[in-house]
């Protein structure tokens, strides 16, 4: 074999190692891109496919029917229009859910069922889970409320502003610790932290859009659910 002369296995060699190192560039690439959209955080991920509710009165009809099957105790509100974008339409008063929720006024029936599913469904497990208790009572700071997104004059409204949200804020005991998203959630105990991200990524797989205290400083201190078109959990 001539000095110059290529070794066709030795070739062939190298064209696949080139091949396999453009592939992890790329796969590299995508992740990277990936990651940027998502703002570089593992957290900040969409919801599992979670669609808005419609607002229609058959789907109405059929929220009523899924909280009763749930077990939960509500009054009808009537349809409010305050002219100015906000409202309050296909809206509950929710009563029992089988955990009192402090400070809920006006929410939408959509809304209203996937915070029943997730107090009867999620909260109570990772409480036995983290916390070796149970949860006799969740705080929140409401549900509607007329107002711009984080109370800021000129931004577009909040899903507040259409008893589309909720927020909350803490979580008593029956041991009476009290467990808040203000205190506790970079606080110095390991389970209440691990407890308050359960109920967080159980809520992501229930509501539209989950707002904690990893995705900005207006939410500190409390978790925001709502049923909007964000599909966002963070």
């Amino acid at each position: 074999m001539r000095r110059n002369a290529v070794n066709p296995l030795a070739a062939g060699c190298v064209a696949v190692h080139h091949c396999r190192m453009k592939v992890r560039g790329i796969v590299a690439m995508a992740l990277a891109l990936l990651l940027a959209a998502c703002g570089g955080s593992p957290h900040r991920r969409p919801a599992l496919g979670i669609a808005p509710p419609e607002d229609t009165p058959a789907a109405f009809r059929k929220c009523q029917f899924d909280m009763s099957a749930l077990g939960a105790k509500y009054q009808i509100l009537p349809d409010k229009d305050y002219h100015n974008g906000c409202s309050a339409t296909h809206a509950l008063k929710l009563v029992a859910i089988g955990i009192p929720v402090t400070n809920l006024g006006a929410v939408k029936c959509g809304t209203a069922l996937a915070l029943t599913q997730w107090v009867t469904q999620a909260v109570q497990s990772a409480a036995h889970d983290r916390l070796g208790g149970y949860v006799v009572k969740i705080e929140s700071f409401g549900s509607f409320a007329c107002r711009p997104i984080n109370g800021i004059a000129g931004n577009k409204l909040s899903e507040h502003a259409q008893a589309n949200a909720v927020d909350i804020a803490g979580f008593v005991l029956a041991d009476g610790r009290r467990i808040t998203i203000a205190k506790d959630w970079n606080g110095p105990d390991a389970d209440s932290r691990a407890f308050l991200r359960q109920v967080r990524d159980a809520a992501c797989r229930r509501f539209v859009t989950v707002l904690s205290p990893d995705y900005n400083a207006y939410h500190h201190d409390h978790l925001h659910f709502d049923m909007g078109k964000g599909h966002l959990c963070r």
